[in-house]
């Protein structure tokens, strides 16, 4: 049987943890490293940060756009964030995972909520936690994307956040990052090959049974 007539579901991998955690680092390095892997990218009604582009970090809208997305059930999730609105796409993740193809997901704890509740066949869920909340606090002061007052609004919030931990399938302490991707990559790769997820395991096993010997 040849790689392409090895029909499959694909799976939402979604990623969760504070800022700072090292959360977006590991799904860049995770996406590089893997061609089935596509990123859901988000919509949110934030302003982007240095760097940022729409359509690669998020799709920046207005709040009138997500007005309109939220009422026309255009999104699988959606949810208040650090005074903005962030929001999943549903189109183009149904028809990835119809394909085959592996979505991942960099979103919040609300939002993980949400999805899993609507698809929970589909997902496959994995918090990364900080070292201590002093590391946390560090790196949020080293990477200068926010003002003071913005970092201890977003280690505030880090504690309810963690409190969500044992909604998760795995947890990741990213104490070490070659480790902590290790850890993420083992994941991934164990939950593409799950039985349930080979559309094309039982047809082939059925011609396989019925060849002479």
């Amino acid at each position: 049987m040849s790689q392409t007539q090895k029909l499959r579901r694909g799976l939402m991998l979604i990623v969760v943890a504070p800022s700072g955690a090292g959360k977006t680092s590991l799904c860049r390095r995770l996406m590089a490293d893997h061609g089935d892997l596509e990123l859901s990218v988000s919509v949110t009604t934030r302003g982007p940060r240095p760097g940022e582009q729409d359509g690669r970090e998020y799709h920046f809208i207005t709040d009138g756009a997500m007005d309109e997305l939220v009422q026309g059930d255009a999104l699988l999730e959606w949810a208040p964030v650090h005074d903005a609105r962030y929001g999943t796409p549903r189109e183009p993740v149904e028809r990835a995972l119809s394909q085959g193809k592996n979505v991942l997901f960099d979103i919040d704890w609300q939002g993980a909520q949400r999805i899993s509740v609507k698809a929970p066949s589909d997902v496959v869920r994995v918090f990364i936690l900080p070292p201590s909340m002093l590391e946390l606090r560090r790196r949020l002061v080293a990477r200068a994307q926010d003002e003071m007052d913005v970092i201890e609004r977003r280690l505030t919030r880090a504690k309810g956040e963690i409190a969500h931990w044992a909604e998760y399938d795995y947890v990741i302490l990213n104490d070490d990052f070659d480790r902590s991707y290790a850890e993420l990559a083992h994941i991934y790769h164990a939950e593409a090959s799950r039985r349930s997820r080979g559309l094309w395991i039982a047809p082939f096993v059925d011609e396989l049974m019925a060849e002479a010997i």
